[in-house]
């Protein structure tokens, strides 16, 4: 198994596997807990349409995934924050509404790009180095202020009412966190896809919390199980050719499975 690491691409692809596994992990435990999971996958098909964009015009898809993602969350936030939309409802908009996007722009390159698809549904084993740097760089910022700010976050999804009484900023915290869930999001879809990013970052939590630990314990299995799946998930595509995103999401999916039998008992 050793030989695997001769191929520089194969290091890649274990790194920004296990930079993914840790920040979508710790980011899921928080979106988890405020009931605000499906902001994953409408932020992913709004990160779609920054790629679209990106190879279409020939400029660099992360990047542009990123910088989508981004206002996305930020527009999201805005209209829940300050119209009193309801925030499923703001969710479906922008979910329905960024793939219908995705797609007029992939219509008029005239052709479904393969670099597309790999976006769609992962590829790590294609992850360059490029990648792993720009990954590396907004992973350690997001983390840094997901520490930084772990007590306020935890309070603000436990109850916003009283943590605006207690004088805790929740507008610019809650910015905050849909702004490092965009960058999470945008990072990870070379990873998992577009199309499976949510379940990376909301089904190890959800496992997790089947065994009714604290926060800090949950958070702490949470990364492991994503860890796990992650580097189970890379193994198996890479032994028996089967795409390493939806691999990924089998493992952890197991995982989810394996957690209720055992706390069912």
């Amino acid at each position: 198994m050793l030989e695997l690491f001769q191929y520089d691409f194969m290091i890649y692809a274990f790194l920004a596997g296990i930079i993914v596994a840790i920040l979508a992990s710790i980011t899921g435990s928080f979106i988890v807990l405020r009931r605000y999971s499906l902001i994953t996958e409408t932020l992913a098909h709004s990160a779609l349409v920054g790629v679209a964009v990106g190879l279409l015009t020939g400029t660099s898809a992360l990047w542009m995934a990123v910088i989508v993602a981004l206002l996305s969350a930020w527009l999201i936030e805005y209209l829940r924050s300050y119209f009193n939309i309801y925030s499923d409802s703001i969710l479906a908009i922008f979910l329905s509404g960024s793939l219908a996007l995705a797609v007029v722009l992939v219509s008029v390159a005239g052709e479904f790009n393969a670099s597309l698809f790999s976006y769609l549904f992962g590829s790590i084993l294609s992850v360059t180095l490029e990648d792993l740097i720009v990954m590396s760089i907004f992973g350690s910022i997001a983390l840094f202020l997901l520490l930084g700010f772990y007590k306020e976050l935890y309070f603000i999804a436990y109850d916003e009412e009283v943590a605006k009484v207690s004088g805790i900023k929740v507008k610019a915290l809650n910015f905050l966190l849909v702004s490092i869930t965009a960058i999470i999001v945008a990072l990870s879809i070379r990873v998992v896809g577009t199309l499976l990013i949510g379940a990376l970052m909301v089904i190890p939590t959800v496992a997790a919390l089947q065994y009714k630990m604290g926060f800090g314990k949950t958070i702490v299995l949470s990364t492991l199980f994503a860890l796990f799946s992650v580097i189970v998930g890379i193994l198996l595509s890479y032994f028996y050719s089967i795409p390493s995103g939806a691999t990924i999401v089998l493992v952890v999916l197991f995982l989810f499975i394996l957690s209720l039998i055992v706390n069912r008992r």
